[in-house]
């Protein structure tokens, strides 16, 4: 609407021009070569102004025809570039759809027509991969790397090809040339970081972690979880070593995390062999706080050497004023209890836990506390019921149990800490019904009874069976061994 007003108002001034210059008339004179032309003073002004549309035209025709041979070399470019893009662009869909013929074809056709275009070199990359050509594919990437715009892509592709080779340290030194160029890269910073971690190398490790959090690669919280989880392991290297830098690593994990098991333990450790009890006991107590554990609680049992049962009773029934510990907390009560020979206040601590079934170490408690009570049968019964108990807790990290904590993840090699639970239970076998099993054997009235052919073993699966012994049985003797129950923990000494 605007440009239509404007037009407007555009014709009306120039009709008032030309009604201005009609108002008063007047002649035109031009003298040149001898020759005289009069004119009126309108006609000149549109002689004129025809004359600059003739020179306008003209010099627009001369330069067009000047220029024409630029043209024609443009017009050819724009066409054989518009025929790199359009091979371009199959060659991709033809890699993303897996067929390596055409995405090698039309990468040919695209290196021929852009020059200059770096998806080119990746299109070929990915047409040698898809081929199995892995040299042209680490030929193609260190090329890459020589230009700064592909420098860190061909860096990522040569990382992929060392990882896959095995060449851990070519993928090591390609992951930190990337992160060296591009701090953000959060793939050369995850690979880095999990390289050193699998490495066990954790002062670069830790500083790789420390790099992420101020990236912004990693939440603060996160990061404080895994750098207390790498200060703890080396802490532990260390701790048979140099036990002032170990001490000095631990109180730094525990001060990140102090929910941190490993950590805890080895402050203590360390601070008891240096006489500072009082500090090592507050460590302990803060963890169990937030995480109870069997190792808190037995360390905390024997925080002064050479203490008898008693005294190392009343150590963990003190842990216990602030933070009962759910099971954990129930177990190392009866435990101590136990060695200092409370048995009722070791059964009334497992008491809770007999409800439905019990993990294998608190049946291999209760069968030393029916011992102890003198009750043969029921000992020798809670030790069967060992053997099909639930399994008790371990270290597990991404589903794989361990005898020791560990920082980081034997599947994935990254830091992921253990966490305390018991592992991956197999389900239980349900018993066949009574019509599937085949009718006992009756007893023979011959001295010598014929011997029962077997039943099969798919129609019966291996069941259990507690038997209880008549009022008469003296029970198994004293140094009857049982090798085949290993849920049993024996009982501490006494003093």
């Amino acid at each position: 609407m605007i440009k239509l007003l404007w037009r407007f108002f555009l014709l009306v001034l120039l009709a008032a021009g030309f009604a201005w210059i009609a108002d008063r008339p007047g002649t035109l004179t031009i003298r040149w070569l001898g020759r005289e032309i009069n004119m009126s003073f309108i006609a000149g002004i549109v002689v004129a102004v025809l004359a600059v549309v003739a020179i306008w035209f003209v010099w627009g025709l001369f330069r067009r025809l000047w220029s024409s041979p630029q043209a024609v070399s443009r017009y050819w470019a724009f066409r054989k570039n518009r025929k790199g893009y359009e091979s371009l662009s199959r060659g991709i869909i033809a890699a993303g759809a897996g067929d390596a013929t055409a995405a090698a074809k039309h990468a040919a056709i695209a290196g021929n027509s852009l020059l200059d275009e770096p998806l080119v070199n990746v299109l070929a990359a990915q047409a040698a991969q898809l081929k199995g050509d892995r040299a042209s594919v680490k030929r193609i990437f260190e090329a890459m790397t020589k230009s700064p715009d592909t420098e860190a892509l061909g860096l990522r592709g040569l990382f992929s090809d060392a990882r896959q080779s095995g060449d851990m340290a070519a993928a090591r030194r390609h992951a930190e040339r990337a992160l060296a160029l591009n701090p953000r890269l959060s793939w050369a910073s995850g690979a880095v970081l999990q390289l050193q971690s699998a490495a066990r190398d954790w002062p670069a490790a830790a500083a790789t972690l420390s790099q992420q959090i101020k990236s912004g690669l990693m939440p603060t919280a996160e990061g404080n979880r895994k750098h207390a989880a790498m200060l703890a392991a080396e802490a532990l290297a260390r701790e048979d070593s140099d036990r002032t830098q170990a001490l000095d690593l631990a109180l730094k994990a525990h001060k990140l995390d102090p929910a941190l098991v490993p950590a805890a333990l080895a402050a203590a450790r360390v601070l008891i062999a240096q006489a500072s009890t009082r500090k090592a006991s507050k460590i302990l107590k803060e963890t169990w706080l937030l995480s109870p554990h069997p190792d808190i609680a037995e360390l905390q049992a024997h925080l002064i050497p050479g203490d008898g049962p008693e005294a190392r009773y009343d150590r963990v029934r003190e842990l216990l004023k602030e933070h009962k510990g759910g099971l954990e907390g129930s177990v190392a009560l009866a435990r101590a209890a136990a060695s200092a020979q409370h048995w009722d206040v070791a059964r009334e601590a497992l008491a809770p836990w007999l409800a439905e079934r019990p993990q294998a170490r608190i049946c291999a408690l209760m069968a030393d506390i029916e011992e102890a009570a003198g009750d043969k049968g029921r000992a020798r019964e809670w030790l069967s019921r060992a053997l099909t108990a639930p399994r008790d807790p371990i270290w597990v990290s991404d589903g794989v149990a361990s005898p020791r904590w560990t920082p980081v993840s034997p599947v994935s090699g990254e830091i992921v800490p253990c966490e305390w639970k018991a592992p991956f239970e197999m389900p239980e076998i349900a018993e066949p019904p009574a019509a599937a099993r085949p009718p006992e054997p009756e007893p023979a009235p011959a001295p010598a009874p014929a011997p029962q052919a077997a039943p099969p073993k798919s129609l019966e699966a291996p069941r259990m069976v507690t038997h209880q012994r008549p009022p008469d049985d003296p029970g198994l003797p004293e140094d009857f061994d049982t090798p085949q129950l290993p849920a049993r923990r024996s009982l501490p000494a006494e003093g």
